[in-house]
């Protein structure tokens, strides 16, 4: 070979297999697919770079998916073969209880998993596998509110949410909150999850003429179509979600009725943004063809699996050693201007260090895309 002039191959790379287990299809989708093109962006960019070096050792990154369809049985399913494939690191699931559902599997069969979904307990002792990847409804109500009392001088508050367990959930959260700030609720009501017409749901709340009227849990393709109905029906207060929602969905299906909805953003705004994270935002538009606002908080998860199995090589196989690093991790924030660094919080909520410490960013919609409101953190 040599007399022939061929050059040795280099040793490939090891694979370091990332999982999605969450919902890519129906009215909630919006919120898995951000995860997804998240995740796709930041391996092909972690690939083209030569992969990352964990110890001793240079991996690519590969990004296995599957869409939960919001359903608990195939959640599990989905579960069950990311640990098929030897999979111990997993983004998702993106609802309340497709969380719950994989929750067994995962502390079974040794994989941490980082779901988008609320309930305490899936992050609170003896829960020990689940880190939240983004801030809870109970950790931005209550500032939303705070900042609309102080601020716009709210008195009085309605709550809407679908009839299912992860919004009603997110409702009973916000009437607490509202209530710890002596702010009247009007009203706590319930629609079908599948309801398309809005204006039964809204015509009592419209007549009660609530301060806020807070969309508790509610889906991107959803948010639209209540603003709308209670806009038309003469609906003039604020309103707010603490869920994020897409800029995009928000123009096409309300316009400028959407003016003025206040809801949780990405993890990102124009002022703190790094080179870097502008980058991923280039990388992302490439790759996608456009970019959601939603999308500044997805991208975080990964980088906090990467960033701890760099401090601990041994957490490639044994989640245990992951765990342990967790209570100690602090490294730069590659995605933020100045001394900033990700560090794992949620002391304060679960008593424990099980998510991810991000920046809680509030946007106001407005004629097509979102402005910041206010920026601050969790614990």
């Amino acid at each position: 070979m040599l007399s022939l002039g061929l050059a040795p191959v280099a040793n490939a790379n090891e694979t370091l297999k990332i999982g999605f287990v969450g919902i890519t299809s129906g009215a909630k989708a919006a919120w898995g697919i951000s995860n997804v093109r998240c995740m796709q962006t930041r391996a092909k960019w972690v690939n083209d770079e030569g992969g990352i070096k964990i110890g001793g050792t240079t991996y690519d990154i590969e990004i296995v998916t599957w869409d939960t369809q919001d359903n608990t049985t195939r959640a599990r399913e989905g579960m069950e073969k990311m640990v098929q494939e030897g999979i111990h690191y997993v983004i998702g699931p993106n609802t309340d209880p497709t969380a719950a559902a994989v929750r067994p599997v995962a502390e079974r069969d040794g994989v941490m998993y980082f779901p988008y979904a609320f309930p305490k307990e899936l992050y609170s002792k003896p829960a020990s596998n689940a880190i939240l990847g983004m801030i809870a409804n109970y950790q931005s109500g209550p500032a939303i509110y705070k900042y609309l009392k102080e601020n716009k001088g709210i008195k009085s508050i309605a709550f809407l949410a679908a009839n299912e367990s992860d919004a009603l959930s997110q409702r009973e959260g916000g009437v607490q909150a509202a209530q710890a700030l002596d702010l009247k609720v009007l009203a706590q009501d319930a629609y079908q999850s599948d309801t398309r017409d809005f204006a039964p749901a809204v015509t009592q709340i419209v007549k009660l003429k609530p301060d806020l009227l807070v969309l508790s849990g509610v889906a991107g393709g959803t948010a639209p179509l209540i603003i709308r109905a209670a806009r038309e029906l003469g609906y003039t207060g604020l309103m707010s979600s603490e869920t994020a929602q897409d800029a995009t969905q928000l123009k096409e299906g309300a316009g400028d009725l959407a003016n003025g909805f206040i809801s949780v953003g990405g993890a990102s705004t124009p002022e703190i943004r790094s080179e870097r994270m502008e980058e991923f935002i280039r990388r992302y538009t490439q790759d996608h063809g456009q970019y959601d606002d939603e999308s500044n908080t997805k991208v975080y998860a990964m980088e906090y699996i990467l960033e701890t199995l760099k401090a601990n090589p041994k957490a490639i196989d044994d989640v245990t050693e992951f765990q342990k690093t967790m209570d100690t991790l602090s490294v730069p924030n590659p995605y933020m201007k100045g001394n900033e660094k990700l560090v794992y919080v949620g002391s304060t909520s679960f008593g424990q260090k099980r998510q991810v410490g991000i920046p809680m960013v509030v946007n106001e919609y407005r004629d097509g895309e979102f402005q910041t409101l206010f920026v601050t953190n969790v614990d």
